[in-house]
């Protein structure tokens, strides 16, 4: 009774069809599949292909390589083994520290501009949960140690050109529980499809990294005793102590895309040491279908300082200024010898000249024995001729040529040229020289803000269990707000009619909430503090927070624009509508008192008549004038606290 027939089916197959045909209404024949183990997948003949893609992809990564090893001997100023390409010389090897101190400065102004993400929303009902969001994204980057991260990355786009972050979801956090995990990545550590600009259209990426043999045995039993992992050489700085990687295997994170049965791109990854799976996500019925990151984006973030054609990285600092570095120090190399020749004098001799050669060189002895006159012809000192001012002037232009390159002048340093005095002038002229930092920092402002969205889809895929931050509240107190992904997720779409869901073939869709992410800097320079407020000061000083000066403040606030702005004319509104409230109630206040004859009527109040008319006058035009410059919210409280006399 159930053997399948030659297209593999049952008579239980038929049972949906043969109901269909008793009720009149046959339909086209439908199977429901239930869910199986996904075939295929990820065996060993796919990792050895992923082993070959990843050489590939490393040879074509070379040069990059060579360049970043290279730009850290510059950057611990020991530039000379590449000068000197490992020759042992006498000659003096001066290093000066004109590039590392532009780059210390470049890096303070990164951190001085530390960025905080503020999450808005598109419709009008995400309001809620974005507030939230916006609230708890900082708190998971504190628990994450981010601003090290931050740092981190920072000090390395500088150096190199590009730095990257991952954002991946740690099962292992918050004690099994899982939460979002933010990571520097080395860029010897990373690789991708050579000839691509975007990182997300990359076939593949590897992410590579080294762990001891006995600590990979202890997490997965089944590597024991099958060592030598390495498929890669993964490149090595030149360190100062000795590191020794003969017990460690190449751990290779392996994320790649591909279409699933819908046709959707999906991304999936894999674990894998030489030719031994760790994890597949393809072979796990959990993410076949949808993937193991629902964005379907690389879990990486590229932050790119001087972009290159046809590749995703780019170069930094150092590659723009080891040449005037190189020969600043080249100069110095030779003034160092010239200076050294000139304070130890040398002297042409004869060979008969009679003077006692050890005696004559030895400073120690007061009294050198000579046999003879001493003769200028027979002893003559060596003139060295000094280092011209040509030499000099050289030099200095090469230092400045690095100071240009470099957008790290004086006034950046907080140094004047001779003639600038004025304190406003030196702002300004830190401010015009600050131009690349603000575009640089914007640039990395672009990429965090690409970080954040990521880190809001793990949020959106993985935080099923309610969880607890603490925030800080409006008023600066800390606030303890719960939050799951209940609110992130998509709500069905009402049918455009009735009775459309009961049609055939109706597909119910889902509204998913989407986010907009501003970034604004959460420490300011002390300058900018400065700045800031000195503003509000003159601002105060002007009138701007006086309610009886409300329409000509908005008026110039309409002109203006500063951070902070919309509080400001918040405010502002805030005082016109409490003013013209006092003045509509102490003015019904003091009619009333004279009404009931407490006191008489003050100066410039009219006196209402019986029939509740007004009779006009001084009292009624400044009343009527007040009324005209009422927002709508005080006109209807003060109309609410208008007595009526007729029904009193």
């Amino acid at each position: 009774m159930n053997t399948p027939n030659a297209k593999g089916k049952t008579i239980l197959d038929y049972i949906p069809e043969a109901l269909q045909k008793l009720k009149g209404k046959a339909q086209p024949e439908t199977v429901t599949e239930q869910p199986t183990a996904p075939t295929g997948g990820i065996d060993k003949k796919a990792i050895e292909k992923a082993a070959e893609t990843l050489k590939k992809y490393k040879d074509a990564k070379k040069n990059f390589e060579d360049r970043i090893v290279e730009e850290e001997q510059w950057w611990k100023i020991r530039h000379w083994d590449l000068i000197s390409k490992g020759e042992s010389t006498d000659r003096p090897q001066p290093a000066s520290a004109w590039l590392f101190n532009s780059i210390t400065a470049k890096h303070a102004d990164i951190m001085d501009n530390y960025p905080e993400p503020n999450v808005l929303p598109r419709e009008e009902g995400d309001k809620a949960s974005a507030k939230t969001i916006s609230s708890i994204l900082p708190v998971i980057y504190e628990r994450n140690n981010y601003e090290e991260t931050y740092s981190d990355a920072g000090w390395y786009k500088l150096k190199h050109g590009v730095s990257a972050k991952g954002v991946f979801w740690n099962t292992e956090l918050e004690d099994g529980l899982g939460d979002i995990d933010t990571q520097f990545i080395d860029m010897l550590n990373i690789f991708w499809e050579a000839g691509i600009t975007d990182i997300q259209t990359s076939r593949n990426l590897f992410i590579v990294s080294l762990k001891d043999n006995d600590v990979l045995e202890m997490e997965y039993p089944q590597l024991k005793g099958k060592n030598g992992g390495k498929i890669i050489d993964v490149k090595q700085y030149v360190y100062d102590d000795t590191v020794d990687v003969s017990n460690k295997s190449v751990v290779v994170d392996w994320y790649y895309k591909k279409r699933n049965t819908a046709g959707k791109t999906v991304l999936h990854f894999c674990k894998f040491v030489g030719s031994e799976i760790l994890f597949a996500s393809e072979n796990e019925l959990e993410y076949a279908e949808n993937g193991f990151y629902n964005h379907s984006l690389y879990p990486v973030e590229f932050d790119v300082l001087f972009p290159e054609e046809g590749t995703p990285v780019g170069f930094g600092y150092i590659a723009i200024m080891k040449s005037p570095q190189m020969y600043i120090d080249k100069l110095q190399q030779v003034m160092l010898e010239n200076a050294m020749m000139s304070s130890k004098p040398r002297f042409f001799a004869k060979k008969n000249v009679g003077i006692n050669i050890d005696e004559f060189l030895d400073w120690s002895k007061p009294i050198v024995h000579v046999e003879g006159d001493i003769e200028e012809e027979r002893l003559r000192q060596i003139d060295v001729q000094q280092v011209g001012g040509a030499a000099q002037n050289i030099l200095q232009m090469k230092i400045d040529e690095l100071k240009e390159t470099s957008s790290n002048r004086d006034f950046s340093q907080g140094s004047t040229a001779s003639g600038v005095t004025s304190g406003a002038a030196i702002s300004a002229l830190q401010e015009a020289g600050n131009k690349q930092s603000r575009d640089m920092i914007s640039a990395s402002y672009r990429s965090y803000r690409r970080e954040c969205y990521l880190a809001i889809e793990l949020m959106r895929q993985f935080y099923d269990e309610t969880r607890s931050f603490r925030i800080t509240g409006s008023t600066g107190e800390y606030e303890f707000v719960q939050f799951s992904n209940k609110m992130m997720q998509g709500e069905p779409i009402p049918p455009a009619y009735e009775g459309q869901e009961l049609e055939e073939g109706y597909i119910e869709l889902f509204r998913k909430p989407v986010y907009d992410i501003v970034v604004k800097p959460q420490k300011r320079s002390p300058y900018s503090k400065m700045a800031q407020n000195e503003l509000a000061k003159e601002m105060y000083n002007m009138g701007f927070f006086n309610p009886q000066l409300a329409e000509q403040t908005m008026t110039a606030l309409e002109l203006m624009d500063f951070d902070g702005i919309e509080t400001v004319k918040g405010k502002v509104q805030q005082g016109q509508t409490l003013f013209n409230m006092v003045q509509q109630l102490s003015q019904e206040l003091a009619m009333i008192k004279a009404s009931v004859g407490m006191m008489g009527a003050p100066d410039g109040v009219q006196m209402p008549i019986p029939n509740g008319k007004s009779s006009g006058g001084i009292g009624q035009a400044q009343k009527d004038a007040m009324q005209a410059t009422m927002t709508d919210y005080g006109a209807r409280l003060a109309n609410r606290a208008n007595p009526d006399m007729n029904n009193g």
